[in-house]
């Protein structure tokens, strides 16, 4: 008797539902059908990072090496120049004088040469006959040996002259960046021992970068021998190092030690004198990673979609560095969870879930994953 007044109740408030227009509550969907995926703890190199600068393997203060005076100047500073291209054009009024008086030096001691050997060997013949003293060809032996390291003296001579008319033209080592001019046209200008400097040349080909590291962390930089550029904001692009080399010593001021990074030819947006994020591993860690495809945003939030038992949920997560296509969560999700692949196929199916097309946020989609 008890339970047919319930009964009576339970009708009653079913048909005051049907007389008001009101449809039963939605029955919950079945296990969400989406691309998933279980992100797991990986063990990722541990890193420490500074600051370095970029330096040119090949830079040259070019010295003058002959008295002269400046004639032209084709290049300015910041010029581009090629490989054996002309720097300094000196006069070379005393050089070519130098060579022409070379040249006649060596004909005239050609010349005593020549004479002098003929003697010795008509001294030769004669003394062999028995008709001429032993000291009268040792005399001639003498006077010919005298006229030869005079000829040769007179040839090491016009090499140096003529070394020294090449030192009128000075040419660029390799190619690169005028980066400073020390003299002027019409300046005259002074040679060795007290060269004076006339342009600075820097290859823009083979770069490397010099870092200022502390002492404790130089004994594991110097074991793994392996690091990274970080360029971009927030290191959005990467470059691998090539040999990475750790000075022997420290400095006493700072206590700290240098660093030499190679580039290994990637150069690509790197000049001189840029400062750099160097990225050095010193061990491993593990690191939680997920696609960045995955990655639900809006405006400054971001987050992501977790997949458990039969529903989905947004939840927030905060992001470290990136990995390529795959980005660093550092809070808001734990290895060993499920996430949806496809943010916006997770926002439809909740939306068809609640009746709303306009998903949980108010807004249709996802943005930016």
């Amino acid at each position: 008797m008890n339970g047919f007044p319930r009964i009576l109740l339970a009708g009653s408030l079913a048909l005051v539902l049907v007389a008001c227009g009101k449809s039963p509550p939605p029955q919950p969907a079945k296990a969400p059908q989406l691309a998933a995926l279980t992100v797991q703890d990986r063990t990722l190199p541990r890193e420490q990072v500074w600051d370095g600068t970029v330096q040119a393997v090949n830079s040259a203060v070019l010295m003058a090496q002959t008295n002269a005076r400046v004639t032209e100047l084709p290049y300015d500073v910041n010029d581009v120049v090629s490989a054996g291209a002309v720097l300094v054009r000196f006069t070379d009024v005393e050089q070519k004088s130098a060579t022409r008086a070379a040249a006649a030096q060596i004909a005239s001691a050609r010349a005593t040469y020549v004479n002098a050997k003929a003697n010795y060997e008509r001294m030769a013949a004669v003394f062999a006959k028995g008709y001429v003293a032993k000291a009268t060809l040792d005399q001639a032996r003498a006077q010919r040996d005298a006229a030869l390291a005079a000829l040769n003296a007179a040839v090491a001579t016009r090499s140096e002259v003529g070394q020294q008319a090449d030192y009128t033209v000075v040419r660029a080592p390799y190619a690169g960046i005028v980066t400073q001019r020390f003299v002027q046209v019409g300046e005259a200008v002074t040679g060795p021992p007290f060269a004076q400097k006339l342009i600075a040349i820097t290859s823009l080909k083979d770069l490397r970068v010099e870092v200022q590291v502390p002492q404790g962390a130089a004994a594991a930089i110097r074991r793994f021998g392996k690091a990274e550029l970080r360029l971009g904001n927030a290191g959005a692009r990467t470059l691998s190092a090539g040999k990475v080399t750790v000075f022997p010593y420290a400095d006493p001021a700072t206590h700290t030690f240098d660093v030499r990074v190679e580039l290994a030819g990637q150069n690509a947006g790197l000049f001189p004198g840029m400062s750099v994020k160097v990225a050095f591993m010193t061990g491993s860690t593990q690191r939680l990673l997920m696609p960045a495809s995955a990655l639900w945003r809006r405006g400054e939030l971001t987050g992501v979609y977790v997949i458990h038992d039969d529903n989905v949920s947004l939840r927030l997560v905060r992001l470290g560095r990136r990995f390529g296509d795959e980005v660093e969560v550092i809070s808001g999700l734990q290895s060993g969870e499920t996430i949806a692949r496809d943010p916006v196929q997770a926002v439809g199916w909740l939306a068809r879930r609640h009746g709303d097309a306009n998903g949980p946020d108010g807004k249709a989609g996802g943005e930016g994953h």
